[in-house]
């Protein structure tokens, strides 16, 4: 007898936990808010993201975010009369020496990516957020030249990719409050 109320309680408590979690307030950030119905569901974050004007960034590195942002941002082509404008800062790029060997050679490095974004109304010129945004990557010094500028280009490339999913996070969480 004993047991049986043991699992009652068990699932009693079970059942509470999962009524409070599904009332949490937790809202999906690309997904529609609906309430009672589905035609009063709120605009995504994705209709916010299509609204915005990616201006030029300087640099080769710049231009690479600029065109993995498009990608993430445009599902259905570049705006032409956008709300918002976001404006990212030129990249800076320091790479430092890790694991130095006996003969005073690096044999792993990090590469550090800084840069700013803002995003603008451009209805009112103000500035909606802004936020300082970091990427590490590391990657291998080879005994090979060649190899470690694969690595080192291969190690940029998830750096920038790591940008521009920070960046579209931001955006998308401040279209979503």
């Amino acid at each position: 007898m004993k047991r049986h109320k043991l699992q009652i309680l068990i699932f009693l408590q079970l059942t509470a936990c999962n009524l409070l979690l599904t009332s949490c307030g937790f809202s999906p950030v690309y997904g529609t808010h609906s309430h009672n119905n589905a035609s009063q569901a709120a605009p995504t974050s994705k209709a916010g993201l299509n609204n915005v004007e990616i201006l030029n960034i300087p640099n080769r590195e710049g231009q690479l975010l600029r065109n993995a942002l498009i990608d993430r941002f445009y599902t259905s082509g570049t705006p032409t009369n956008a709300k918002y404008t976001l404006k990212i800062s030129p990249i800076q790029e320091n790479i430092y020496n890790f694991d130095i060997t006996i003969d005073s050679e690096a044999t792993r490095r990090q590469l550090r990516l800084k840069t700013r974004m803002e995003l603008i109304d451009n209805e009112t010129n103000k500035t909606l957020v802004t936020q300082h945004l970091l990427s590490i990557a590391s990657y291998n010094v080879l005994t090979s030249e060649f190899s470690t500028l694969v690595t080192e280009q291969s190690a940029r490339k998830n750096a920038l990719n790591d940008l521009a999913r920070q960046i579209e996070r931001q955006v998308a969480l401040y279209f979503n409050k």
